[in-house]
C-alpha cells in the first residue's frame, strides 16, 4: 500500500515538472507573438480626416524599409513630435492620437517598425530600437529638424522605444504614456508563477536607462489603466532625473478619454513649448 502510494506521488510530481516544463517553454518560444502583435490591414490614411501628410518610406537595412506619415502643422516652425506606438496594430490605428496631436499644433511623424503594417522585415527588440533611430534620423536629415525643436513620444511598447533613443540623440524632451518598468516586470505580472526572468528574451529595460535622461521628460499613466500598472508609470517618473513632470490620465489603458481633459491638454501643451489654451488647428474638432 505505502509504495502505492509513493508511487502515486511520484507519478503526481512528474506530471506536474512536466506541465511546469511545459508552460515555461511555452512561454520561451511564443514570446514574439506576445510581444509584437502587428497588423498589417491598414485600415484609414490621414486624408480620410483631412489631415495632409506624406507618405515615405526609410531604409533600416539593405532591401528593408520601415513606412512612416508625416503630418505637417499649419506653422512648419512649430514643434516636431516623433510618436512610437504600442505593439498593436500599425499606424492606421493611431489616427485619432494623430489628430489630437497634430491638432495641438505640433508637425508629427509616425512610424511602424518592422513588420508593421507597410513596413518590411520582421520585429524584434534590437530592430524596433533600430527603426525609431531611423525615424528620427530622418526628421533631422531629410526633414532638416533641429533636435532642440523635437520631441519624441511613446506610447506603451513605444515608451521603451523612446526610453532607448534618447539616451542616444539629441531632443527637446521625452513623453513616455502609460508604458511599463521592463519586460521583465510586466512578465511577471502575466505570469507570477513562472521564472520569467531566466525565460524572458526581451528586456525593453526602461527603469535602468531612465535615470540617464538628461532631457526634460514628461510621464502620463492612468490610474484605471487595466493592462501596464499604474505603478510603473510612477516608478519610471520616480527613477528619472529633474526636470520632469507626471500627468495622470483617465480610462483604461487603450481609452483615450484624457484627450478631452484640460489638464492633459494644456500639460501637453505646456511641456511642447505652446502654452495652455487650444491651437488653432482646432483641438477639438477630432473626428
Amino acid at each position: 500500500m505505502v509504495k502505492k502510494l509513493i508511487s502515486m506521488l511520484v507519478a503526481f510530481v512528474v506530471i506536474l515538472v512536466v506541465l511546469f516544463g511545459a508552460l515555461c517553454a511555452g512561454l520561451y518560444f511564443n514570446q514574439n507573438s506576445m510581444v509584437f502583435v502587428p497588423s498589417r490591414e491598414m485600415v484609414m490614411t490621414p486624408d480620410e480626416v483631412n489631415m495632409r501628410y506624406e507618405d515615405i518610406y526609410i531604409e533600416v537595412a539593405p532591401g528593408e524599409n520601415i513606412n512612416a506619415w508625416y503630418i505637417p502643422a499649419n506653422d512648419s516652425s512649430a514643434p516636431t513630435v516623433l510618436f512610437c506606438h504600442g505593439n498593436t496594430g500599425n499606424i492606421s490605428h493611431r489616427i485619432y492620437s494623430a489628430q489630437f496631436l497634430n491638432g495641438l499644433g505640433a508637425n508629427l511623424l509616425l512610424f511602424d517598425c518592422r513588420g508593421y503594417g507597410m513596413s518590411d522585415g520582421a520585429p524584434s527588440e534590437e530592430n524596433a530600437y533600430a527603426d525609431a533611430a531611423a525615424a528620427y534620423n530622418w526628421l533631422v536629415n531629410e526633414k532638416g529638424i533641429n533636435p532642440s525643436n523635437l520631441f519624441i513620444f511613446g506610447r506603451s511598447l513605444g515608451g521603451a522605444l523612446v526610453v532607448e533613443l534618447a539616451l542616444h540623440v539629441e531632443c527637446a524632451g521625452v513623453i513616455v504614456e502609460s508604458s511599463f518598468t521592463s519586460a521583465h516586470d510586466m512578465g511577471q505580472r502575466m505570469f507570477p508563477y513562472l521564472p520569467t526572468k531566466l525565460l524572458s528574451r526581451y528586456r525593453f529595460d526602461s527603469i535602468s536607462k531612465v535615470g540617464r535622461l538628461s532631457c526634460p521628460i514628461l510621464v502620463t499613466h492612468s490610474p484605471d489603466d487595466d493592462l501596464i500598472p499604474y505603478e510603473m508609470g510612477r516608478s519610471l517618473y520616480n527613477r528619472a532625473a529633474e526636470p520632469k513632470t507626471f500627468i495622470d490620465l483617465s480610462g483604461r489603458h487603450n481609452e483615450r478619454l484624457y484627450f478631452d481633459s484640460d489638464v492633459y491638454i494644456n500639460g501637453l501643451r505646456g511641456f511642447l513649448g505652446f502654452g495652455a489654451g487650444i491651437s488653432e488647428q482646432g483641438i477639438r474638432d477630432w473626428h
